[in-house]
Order: structure tokens, then C-alpha cells, then sequence
């Protein structure tokens, strides 16, 4: 039986490919495909931002070669930032439930 991380790692690895290559390159997101995944997989991301543009911004801030699409290298770093951004908010939340939950 494999770990969380690995399970994790795993699920991180499908989610990319279920999106990848339904246009072109199934190595590789391109704008349509990344929107797509954000809609599904992060619409709680999206649902915060009032830019309609965000996704266009945010394929711009992680292209580092600068090719139109984000291969699953760039894809790690985005998935990288926005699990470090909502650690506290994860850390907080656990805390409060494990408050709640101590027994007398």
C-alpha cells in the first residue's frame, strides 16, 4: 500500500494527463485546457478572484519558456504556490477542529 505523498503525487499526475492533450499537445496545457481544469478542479480558486482574465494571467506568470502552454513541470510550480498559500488556512482550520475535539 503506497503513502498519502505518493497517492498524492499520483492523483497530481492524473489530473494533469485527464486535461492535457484534449487539443494538441498531450503533453501540455493550453489556455482552453487550463481553464478547463481550473473550472473543475479549482473553482474555489477562481470563485475569489473577480478578474475575468486571471487564468490568462496566471498561464502567462507560469509559461517560462514562453511556448503558449504549460507542460507538466511549469503546472508542479502553480499546483506548488497554491498549496503553500492555503497551508495556513489548512493549519488554522485543523487547529481549531483539534480545540473542539480534545476530550475532558
Amino acid at each position: 500500500m503506497s503513502g498519502n505523498l505518493q497517492g498524492a503525487m499520483a492523483s497530481l499526475i492524473g489530473v494533469f494527463h485527464s486535461y492535457s492533450g484534449r487539443e494538441g499537445d498531450k503533453y501540455k496545457l493550453n489556455n482552453k485546457e487550463l481553464k478547463c481544469l481550473f473550472k473543475d478542479e479549482l473553482s474555489d480558486v477562481l470563485s475569489t478572484s473577480k478578474d475575468p482574465m486571471v487564468v490568462e494571467k496566471i498561464m502567462k506568470e507560469l509559461d517560462e519558456n514562453q511556448d503558449g502552454e504549460v507542460d507538466f513541470q511549469e503546472f508542479v510550480v502553480l499546483v506548488a504556490a497554491l498549496t503553500v498559500a492555503c497551508n495556513d488556512f489548512f493549519v488554522d482550520s485543523e487547529k481549531s477542529g483539534a480545540k473542539g475535539s480534545k476530550k475532558k
